[in-house]
């Protein structure tokens, strides 16, 4: 998993950690351009994505698990962010339009609770969107990153997860084909490398982008459960 939001902070202020960010968020971007006006919740460690739609999006929010720790965000601003357990998390039914789940479905202590939280608090018509290391490529292997903590996942894995979890996948992406190291010289060759991988090896990328959309066919409980949620809030 990742171990804590300070090694993530860390790696990301990294050379290796700009360029995987910005390659991410490219793809990202192309998967969910804008979302003007709409709710968006970034779960995990989501705050190097989450600037992408703060300035078009109606409430932009990020939560990071408990046992990751906290995480302040946005930096030199008011703060919208929160930690609490993954599998309660505060907030009401119907309340998002975007979840976009990073550094979380590898790093989850339940998985599959922790998904059917998102569902519930996911709007019917709202879309899902999981970054998770690929099993097959370079960056699940190297520890010195956050990619290369916790459980990597194919394709049919994630897949069966979310079915499991009454989610229907919509379609699939990679990102980061770059070599999952420090050398300066590869990471300003970036470019082709991602254009490369893309077109001619998905299967070998760093990381698959899964899109999902709530089953609404799916059973839900007849009765209420009464569920105790935390929230930890940042002091100060």
């Amino acid at each position: 998993m990742v171990t804590d939001t300070d090694a993530a902070a860390e790696f990301y202020a990294t050379p290796r950690g700009a360029v995987a960010a910005h390659w991410l968020r490219l793809r990202l971007m192309a998967m969910w351009p804008g979302l003007e006006g709409l709710s968006v919740l970034g779960l995990g460690y989501p705050a190097p994505y989450l600037r992408l739609w703060r300035e078009h999006a109606q409430r932009v929010i990020a939560l990071t698990p408990a046992q990751i720790g906290a995480a302040r965000w946005p930096p030199g601003a008011a703060n919208l962010a929160c930690t609490a357990e993954e599998t309660a998390l505060p907030f009401a039914d119907l309340s998002f339009d975007r979840v976009l789940l990073v550094h979380g479905l590898e790093a989850a202590e339940n998985a599959r609770a922790m998904l059917r939280e998102v569902w519930r608090v996911l709007k019917d018509d709202g879309r899902l969107l999981v970054v998770a290391p690929n099993r097959t490529g370079l960056w699940a292997y190297v520890e010195s990153t956050p990619f290369g903590h916790g459980q990597p996942f194919s394709t049919g894995q994630i897949g069966r997860l979310l079915g499991e979890s009454l989610f229907t996948v919509e379609r699939r992406e990679t990102a980061l084909h770059v070599p999952p190291t420090s050398s300066r010289l590869i990471l300003r060759g970036a470019k082709l490398w991602e254009r490369a991988g893309h077109a001619m090896a998905p299967r070998f990328a760093g990381v698959i982008l899964t899109e999902a959309s709530k089953d609404l066919y799916a059973a839900v409980p007849s009765k209420a459960r009464r569920v105790r949620r935390l929230v930890f809030a940042e002091a100060g």
